[in-house]
Order: C-alpha cells, then structure tokens, then sequence
C-alpha cells in the first residue's frame, strides 16, 4: 500500500483515514501488507517499506502542507516535487519481492506503476478529479492501467459517472466506502444544554474551503449562536471577530464537541471527495448543514439527513430549522441510522477491500 499522507504521532490528524485503514486491514491473518508512505505509528504486522531517506523527505513535505498544498504554491517546487514523489514510488513498486497486488490510494500515486504487470486497485479520492483535467493525465493513466488487471475504487458513488467515462474499457470501477471509528457510532448526543447553541465548521482553512460562511454567518451568530472554527490555516485569511478559531484539532479532542453541538456546517466550494468529518457527525448523530456539491448531494438527503444550500437565504433557514431541539435530534438520528446502513467501521470497510482483493487475485 502506498500513500502520501500518514499521521505522525497519537495527536496528528493529517492522513488519519489511512492510518484507520492500514489498522483495519492488519487484522486480516490471511494478509502480508507492506506500507510505503510517511512515517507514524504503523501497526506491529505492517511492514514499513520507506528507505531512511524516503522516509524524511516524506515527512518533510507532509511539514510542508502535503504534494496537493505545495502543487498549488507554485514556483519550481511545483515541478521538483512531484518528479521525486514518482520517482521515489517507482523504485518502492520495482523492489524485491514483488507483492501480488498493490493498494495506491490517489491517482497521482499509480502513475509510476508503468511497466509492472501486478494487479492493482486504487482508491480515488475527490482530488483526483481535478488531477484528470490536466492534459493527458487520463491518457497516461489509460496507458498504465492496461498493463494489468485494475480496480478503480472511489470513496462515493457520485464519482463512479466521471470514472467510467474516462476508464470504463480498461479498468473496473467499484465505489468502496472508507469506514468510521466506532466512538462516533457510541457518543451519546442530547439536545445542548447550554444558553448559547455552538455550531462547528471543520475543515483546512482555504478560501474555497471557507466559501461564503463569513458572509452568510455574520447575522446569525450573534447572542444566542457561536460559531466555532477548528482547522489548519493553509491560506492566509482573515477571520471575522465572531468566529472562535481553535486551530488544528484532532478527532480525540473533538468528541467533546461533537456531544455538545448544535450541527455542524460545510459551505465549501473545494473538490471534494466524500469528507470523513461529515461522515463522523452523521454517526455521532450532529446534523449537518452542507452546500450544494455533488459530495454533498450524494451524502446528504436534504430535509432528512441533514440540509443542502446554494443561497444565504437556505443558509438561514436550514439553521432556523435545526434550533428547533426536536427537529434537530430527528435529522441527527435519521442521519445515524444512515451512515450505520450504508457506510459502517473500518472493520466494514476492510472486508470491502478483501473482496476486492480477491476479486483482483
């Protein structure tokens, strides 16, 4: 398995999802895993492929915002970085013993697999989408994904359309869901009982990430409504005197919040995948308000699960709506019982990778 991002240490959020995975899937017997990535705390039965030297330049361009952060400053390092990236990952894929498969999780990642013949499936995340608008990208990717047998496996549905439309002829596209801790499913969540509602928005701080919140929330989180902020600053913003800021966070030292908020809120207009917050509030039963992206769309059902806005009238509203504790808990279980049905724990999600596997094999 190979990937990009990877959590340092116990309080690291960054690439948890496939911390969560590698865990998972290390308690199959029936599975040698090797891992190629930054370095963490890799489970005892993993091993851990990185020579020395991949292994610090790894962590250093996680320091440094990850290859999506540093593709998006450019300069020459947008042209450096990434040739290393596939170089580095040519050579981890060319090394003995070859592995019966590989797991890649980014398209980015598949791209030095050219003139390997293993099989191999690649999770693609929302990013990914972006990636194929550069010219030829899609073709490269054609080209290696018909050296070998190959499953496509993005983390929703909605991106299945785009994928088939691209690689339907040389590669398989099956949607494989990541799964979500356990202690979201067992927080027990009530109404807040405190005077004023909170209201959570997590998430990287960029401009398109932030979206139109500072102009749609400036009313509304006045006395009775606050409105707190958790997330990295990797772009520079101003944030409005109204908003509480927190930083970086980590799921652990979010539980808290979770059990006392009022909802949370997403008005990204980033390319998203299918954000793994979002996933943990449904299961913790913390109704969301979402803009209307196909993410979002394919997460949520409006009214039901959670609300959808593309105006700061919706915005409003759905807000109104969701102060109102009945309504508030009934959207929050609804969207519970949802995530429980369709989505699952990593456990769940790793018996849809072993399938897959074998599907492969």
């Amino acid at each position: 398995m190979s990937s990009t991002s990877y959590p340092k240490d116990a309080t690291d959020w960054r690439g948890l999802f496939i911390k969560n995975l590698l865990e998972a899937l290390a308690e199959h017997p029936e599975l040698k895993l090797s891992y190629w990535g930054p370095p963490g705390e890799i489970p005892s039965t993993v091993n851990y492929s990185c020579l020395p030297a991949e292994s610090v330049w790894l962590s250093a361009l996680l320091e440094r915002g990850g290859i999506a952060h540093v593709l998006s400053q450019g300069g020459i390092q947008r042209l450096i970085t990434p040739s290393k990236l596939l170089w580095s990952l040519r050579s981890a894929y060319r090394r003995s013993p070859q592995p019966d498969l590989y797991h890649i999780n980014w398209l980015q990642n598949a791209l030095p697999l050219w003139g390997t013949r293993q099989p191999a499936i690649i999770s693609v995340l929302g990013s990914d989408l972006g990636l194929l608008k550069l010219p030829g990208m899609a073709m490269t990717l054609r080209q290696v994904f018909r050296q070998r047998r190959t499953i496509l496996a993005p983390n929703a549905e909605w991106m299945e359309a785009e994928l088939k439309q691209h690689f339907a002829d040389v590669a398989e596209i099956m949607p494989i869901p990541f799964g979500i801790d356990r202690k979201w499913f067992q927080l027990e969540r009530s109404w807040p009982q405190s005077e004023k509602n909170k209201w959570l928005v997590i998430l990287r701080l960029t401009k398109k990430k932030i979206g139109p919140l500072f102009e749609w929330g400036k009313e509304f989180f006045t006395e009775n409504n606050e409105l707190h902020l958790f997330g990295p600053m990797q772009e520079e913003l101003t944030i409005p005197d109204w908003i509480h800021y927190h930083g970086p966070s980590h799921p652990t030292e979010l539980l808290p919040w979770f059990a006392e908020a009022a909802g949370m809120i997403t008005l990204s207009q980033h390319d998203e995948g299918r954000p793994q917050v979002l996933l943990e509030a449904m299961a913790a039963g913390l109704p969301i308000i979402a803009s209307t992206l196909p993410a979002h769309d394919d997460l949520l059902s409006h009214g039901e699960t959670g609300y959808l806005c593309n105006a700061r009238e919706d915005f409003i509203n759905a807000l109104s709506k969701l102060s109102t504790p009945e309504v508030n808990l009934q959207v929050g279980q609804q969207a519970r019982h949802w995530v429980k049905e369709h989505i699952g724990t990593w456990e769940d999600c790793a018996q849809r990778y072993m399938a897959a596997y074998r599907l492969l094999l």
